[in-house]
């Protein structure tokens, strides 16, 4: 399976052991392709599939959701009935295309470190561009401002599965931030994650109230100033342009 193995081992794993370090030594990642996977994962779900759970082994653990355990059934499925994939598909058709769906997310491979899967929820037509607003889970929304000529393309409509995709150095960070004093029309409020250190840049990843992650790459220097850490109340800001849809 490739990428869609790995991505099952490492959640059969968490499931496992509860704990994100000893699955990635399982799996053959570090704890920084781990965490990775892990938030990729969580944003082309519909829901979460791992959680953070305080009060675990060191202080905290990880877990699979109810929906992160329901994938691996799902895929267990699969595994054992591919053979007889016909048979499978002609008796349950939506668990069998949901599953290969969300599998198909998984081994997309894109340079955007921020994806998230969505469902278009309006589209205002312009006489050259067009604004589409994409519904996340969990009530957080994304607005990309695209072509007329790319709508028409991937032939967008209100309620089509679309995935919304953000370069990390396109994120910036702002805290207290007031919406209307900005140009830039996605303001995402959340919480730091984490933050990964660099010798120029960090990367800083923030928790969405919806459960989305967003990924920013910033200057150290800014980072610093900012005074992030982990728990710090963060706005995640972006231009609708620095947006691209896609459609699986």
């Amino acid at each position: 399976m490739g990428e869609n193995d790995t991505s099952i081992r490492l959640l059969e794993s968490i499931d496992a052991c509860g704990s994100i370090n000893r699955a990635a030594r399982h799996v053959g990642l570090s704890y920084k392709a781990a965490w990775e996977k892990i938030e990729t994962l969580n944003n082309l779900s519909t829901t979460p599939l791992v959680i953070r759970q305080v009060g675990g082994s060191g202080g905290g653990g990880t877990v699979l959701t109810e929906e992160g355990r329901g994938l691996l059934r799902k895929v267990a499925i699969l595994r054992r009935e591919f053979a007889a994939f016909v048979g499978f598909l002609g008796e349950r058709p939506d668990e069998a295309l949901n599953a290969l769906k969300m599998l198909r997310r998984f081994e997309m491979k894109v340079s955007a470190r921020n994806v998230w899967a969505g469902t278009v929820a309006a589209i205002e037509q312009g006489a050259v561009n067009s604004v589409i607003t994409v519904a996340l889970k969990g009530g957080d929304t994304v607005v990309a401002v695209i072509t007329d000529n790319s709508v028409h393309r991937l032939g967008l409509a209100p309620g089509m599965e679309v995935l919304a995709m953000v370069k990390a150095p396109s994120v910036l960070l702002g805290r207290d931030v007031r919406r209307e004093q900005l140009s830039a029309r996605n303001v995402l409020p959340g919480k730091v994650a984490r933050i990964v250190p660099g010798v120029v840049n960090d990367e800083v990843i923030i928790d969405l109230p919806g459960g989305n992650t967003v990924t920013a790459i910033n200057t150290c220097e800014s980072v610093r100033r900012l005074g992030l850490q982990p728990g710090v109340e963060v706005a995640a800001i972006f231009k609708a342009s620095s947006v691209l849809l896609a459609v699986v």
